[in-house]
């Protein structure tokens, strides 16, 4: 049975409905209340953020007529046909470089990598064009998707949509903002709740540790030990779900609302995205690489600091779709489906009765446009960040989506907002 995701970010929605949440025994509220993102000194914060002067920084270079790859540029779509070798034999631009003590990375391998090899500036500081560009130009990803990405990146995760600057990592403020008294802070990638997420693959829950971010070698290890590794979608699915279970027992503040089908998302690109050709089997070389993860040879893992593109890479021959991507989503949620809400601290979970929502589970079948356009809503709709807590979009950031959407919003039949 398939369901539609527009029902899913309503069952998800309801949370909000239950404050009596913060005030349950073991529950700190005040942690609840404030923003879900290290501050200061805090892994994450501005204080502890790699620093690269921005007069030192260096946008990523791009495609030339001698390494055109796909041919992405400004943003623009490219020819979307993979199946060539990255980085290109000579092309020394996009050669390997282990990142600095003044560059940023953070929760995604996938731009680590891409930040390493320098399709992103290197310092982790990245643009709006370069994120659509990077995205078509190594991975093959269509524009539709490189694009709607970027745009959630931007405005989940508190960038910049006037400067259209984004930090793949930490709070880097001072180097996205156009002006940091006005805008505020802007946490890059490792904003919880936001892009990140609780019961990511390989990264801790933001609470209690406040490090969601880092490699962790023994996610990585049970990962692996439950793929065996084959990162396939089955295996994926059923690990996500183990996750899931894992945050729920350990995690008091943990939350799992609608911007966490992301999660689905990112999952699906170890098997849809990182192989290589000519077989394209996500198998655990070609996934160790990209993540970085070293076989201790006893059970562990340990990270390398080197999230790297594998030698002699090819990448997917299809451009990988908006469609694409809403498919695997659906496939994994739905081989083990889990409710949406809020763990109460006291060992409880608010079960959700909302409209196609019964004792938690999901019954309604869903349709194609609205199960696409979901993804389009998470960044132009009031989306539920934490049980008491909403991610609400400005008419500027508006006014930015549409900018960047509009033609796909109108060809999916998609409410659009009004600005």
């Amino acid at each position: 049975m398939k369901y539609s995701l527009a029902t899913i970010a309503l069952a998800a929605e309801a949370v909000t409905a239950f404050p009596f949440v913060a005030n349950q025994p073991g529950v700190d509220s005040s942690l609840l209340r404030i923003r879900q993102q290290s501050g200061g000194a805090n892994p994450g914060g501005p204080l502890t953020c790699p620093y690269n002067p921005p007069e030192k920084h260096v946008p990523a270079p791009g495609i030339t007529a001698q390494y055109p790859y796909n041919n992405a540029k400004n943003g623009q779509k490219g020819n979307e046909k993979g199946g060539y070798q990255v980085p290109a034999p000579g092309d020394t631009a996009h050669r390997f470089i282990a990142p600095t003590a003044t560059d940023i990375r953070g929760p995604c391998p996938g731009l680590n990598a891409a930040a390493n090899h320098n399709f992103l500036a290197r310092d982790g500081i990245t643009t709006f064009n370069e994120l659509v560009d990077a995205q078509q130009n190594l991975y093959n990803v269509g524009h539709d998707l490189a694009t709607l990405l970027a745009v959630l990146g931007l405005t989940t995760t508190d960038g910049d949509i006037v400067t259209e600057k984004l930090s793949i990592g930490c709070d880097a403020t001072n180097r996205t903002s156009f002006n940091p008294l006005l805008t505020g802070p802007q946490p890059g990638l490792d904003g919880h709740n936001k892009f990140e997420a609780d019961t990511s693959l390989t990264r801790n829950d933001f609470f209690p540790t406040g490090n969601n971010y880092q490699f962790n070698g023994t996610l990585f290890g049970m990962m692996t030990q439950t793929t065996g590794g084959l990162y396939n979608r089955d295996n994926l699915a059923k690990y996500r779900y183990q996750r899931y279970q894992q945050s729920l027992r350990d995690n008091k503040n943990f939350y799992f609302g609608p911007l966490s089908l992301l999660l689905y998302g990112a999952s699906s690109f170890l098997y849809e995205l990182m192989p290589s050709g000519p077989n394209y089997i996500p198998d655990k070389a070609t996934i160790s690489s990209f993540f970085g993860a070293r076989d201790n040879g006893d059970g562990t893992y340990s990270f390398t600091g080197e999230e790297k593109i594998p030698d002699n890479w090819y990448n997917r021959i299809e451009p990988y779709s908006n469609s694409d991507v809403v498919t695997e989503i659906l496939a994994q949620y739905l081989e083990y489906p889990v409710l949406f809400g809020g763990a109460t601290g006291n060992g409880g979970f608010n079960a959700i009765n909302f409209n196609g929502i019964k004792d938690g589970k999901l019954i309604a079948v869903p349709d194609a446009p609205t199960t696409l356009c979901l993804l389009y809503q998470l960044a132009t709709e009031r989306v539920p960040s934490s049980l008491n807590g909403i991610l609400s979009p400005t008419v500027e950031t508006l006014s930015f989506v549409l900018s960047k959407l509009s033609p796909q919003l109108k060809n999916l039949g998609c409410p659009i907002p009004l600005t």
